[in-house]
């Protein structure tokens, strides 16, 4: 395992995926980002992740509270992970703006055949970012355990 990596931040496009209706969120969106934080915890690793901090939609933060909270948990972690969203997360996207400024290792999980802003796209050129491109969950879980080891 490798020791450098204690405190994961893990983002992904989060209002989008809540039903107005029911305040719920998209159960296979929700399953993949519960079985990724599974993932890292199982490693031993923190987690932080809005997603699950804000009951998965029914109890949102006001936006100045998650925004100071969101920034201050990217100032601290050690690995920033995110799915940027396609179409784009704006607020994913100004999470991985704030990781790549402040100089955290990076990385992207895109899925296959889908379109990716070019600053995703050409983010390495600036900052430290692995691309982890992926069919299934499996996929990208197995490469997360290559770069993990």
């Amino acid at each position: 395992m490798n020791e450098q990596f204690r405190k994961i931040f893990l983002a992904g496009p989060f209002k989008r995926l809540v039903n107005s209706e029911t305040g719920a969120m998209d159960n296979n969106e929700k399953q993949k980002l519960l079985n990724l934080i599974d993932f890292f915890e199982r490693r031993g690793l923190s987690v932080h992740n809005a997603h699950k901090r804000e009951d998965w939609g029914k109890n949102f933060m006001s936006p100045e509270e998650c925004t100071e909270t969101d920034y201050k948990e990217i100032s601290s972690c050690d690995l920033f992970v995110a799915f940027p969203g396609s179409p784009a997360s704006p607020g994913t996207h100004i999470e991985i703006g704030w990781a790549s400024a402040l100089k955290k290792p990076i990385i992207l999980l895109l899925e296959q055949d889908k379109d990716y802003a070019f600053l995703i796209q050409g983010l390495e050129k600036v900052a430290n970012v692995t691309y982890v491109r992926f069919n299934q969950e499996k996929d990208y879980v197995s490469k997360l355990e290559e770069y993990l080891s």
